[in-house]
């Protein structure tokens, strides 16, 4: 009989930690995050990380464990998840991956390339070449040495630029020519792939009491905290929704008022394109939704038993 494991996405603010935490009780499971800044310990109330009472509720993993300092990819998110998994399931109870990083999902059902560890060294030093002649300078360099990576991400994604160079750079091999050899680690596995479609209304609600309750939990001062290590700009953290805009705030270079609407903004258009990668990504997921969270509850145990 196959293994279980249930994967709970969906667009930021649809619900999905309360969602997984009523789950877990139900089968006997525990909660893997798959949110790629909720990894952060300097974040809890601007990645919107569970709340300590829900914590208590539920065997919770990989929240809150890393510092914005260091640099985390897919790759080993995916290496400890694989750990977490087997610890899990040792103990006769079943994974609940949840999330929004369509990235981190994506690993799972398709693998990751076996991509050889980039040296500190050679990274720093991409790093600072990228610093020193900006984005789209770096991305013409990108595509001179490695034209595969042509249209394969927006000439201002940073991240991907800077990762399919340092893997060019260091490999010789493109990134996507990595990618052809990739196969899923769990292909002998029963996954119970769940999308969390909340409509569009609701989850515009959503996020603007969300905003609100985080301004009021003090998330300006975990950005007061963050701005004072002095991070490397490509780091994953300085992406987080309300870091650049909570930073212009406490520089004099924007209201309070104006750093929360452009807070509800962003957030709204991140919701927008989860949407729109579940519809090219997920397509065979089910897409489930009910107001009432016990309906919910029912339709997808009906769906895992």
């Amino acid at each position: 009989m196959q293994k279980k494991i249930i994967l709970i996405a969906g667009p930021t603010a649809s619900g999905k930690s309360e969602l997984a935490i009523k789950l877990s009780k139900k089968i006997n499971g525990e909660i893997i995050n798959a949110d790629s800044m909720q990894v952060y310990k300097q974040f809890s109330i601007l990645s919107s990380r569970p709340s300590k009472q829900q914590l208590k509720k539920a065997k919770h993993h990989l929240y809150g464990f890393l510092s914005v300092e260091k640099h985390f990819s897919t790759g080993h998110w995916l290496k400890l998840l694989i750990k977490k998994i087997n610890n899990i399931l040792k103990n006769k109870k079943i994974p609940i991956i949840v999330g929004g990083t369509g990235l981190y999902f994506n690993s799972i059902i398709n693998g990751i390339s076996k991509i050889p560890a980039i040296s500190k060294i050679k990274r720093k030093q991409i790093r600072a070449l990228h610093e020193k002649i900006g984005q789209k300078k770096f991305y013409e360099k990108l595509i001179l040495i490695d034209p595969l990576s042509k249209n394969k991400f927006k000439s201002n994604d940073t991240q991907r630029t800077l990762r399919a160079y340092e893997v060019k750079l260091t490999t010789n091999k493109s990134i996507y020519e990595w990618a052809l050899n990739t196969k899923s680690e769990f292909l002998d596995f029963d996954l119970k792939k769940f999308f969390l479609d909340t409509p569009r209304v609701t989850l515009l609600e959503n996020i603007e009491k969300r905003t609100k309750l985080m301004i009021k939990n003090k998330c300006v001062s975990e950005v007061q905290n963050f701005m004072k290590l002095k991070i490397e700009k490509s780091l994953s953290a300085n992406k987080i929704i309300g870091v650049g805009e909570l930073t212009d705030y406490l520089n004099n270079q924007k209201s309070l008022k104006s750093a929360v609407e452009l807070i509800n903004i962003r957030t709204r258009q991140y919701a927008k394109r989860q949407k729109t990668w579940s519809r090219s990504h997920m397509k065979n997921w089910n897409k489930v939704y009910s107001k009432d969270l016990s309906i919910l509850l029912k339709k997808i145990l009906k769906l895992i038993s």
